[in-house]
């Protein structure tokens, strides 16, 4: 008796400790509307413009490989702030989560307006 509940504790800090570390679509979403939308468009567009792996890879380590091109990017000037800072790097996870969620070979469309 004593047992199971032992286990029974132990799976669910499991559960609860899982439910809280990992990222949300959402929260990338909603990360892209207001970090991304306004230099690459809709998140439909740009989601869509690598495939899931490619995403992952970017976006491993707190997204250092995509911090890294807007960091050498003339064109991303503007976003050098955000990219240096730890906002992005707390946010990664989920902004990962959305472009993985709706990447060119997911089958996904998502709704950024």
């Amino acid at each position: 008796m004593m047992t199971s509940r032992i286990l029974f504790f132990i799976i669910s800090t499991f559960f609860i400790t899982q439910a809280t570390s990992t990222a949300a679509v959402y929260k990338g979403q909603r990360e892209y509307v207001k970090e991304c939308r306004h230099c690459h468009g809709g998140g439909q567009g740009m989601s869509t413009s690598k495939n899931m792996r490619t995403w992952k890879k970017m976006l491993k380590d707190n997204g250092a490989d995509l911090a890294a091109v807007h960091l050498k990017s003339e064109k991303a000037k503007a976003s050098r702030e955000y990219f240096s800072g730890d906002r992005f790097k707390k946010n990664a996870k989920h902004l990962r989560d959305f472009l993985v969620e709706y990447a060119k070979d997911s089958g996904k469309v998502p709704a950024c307006n």
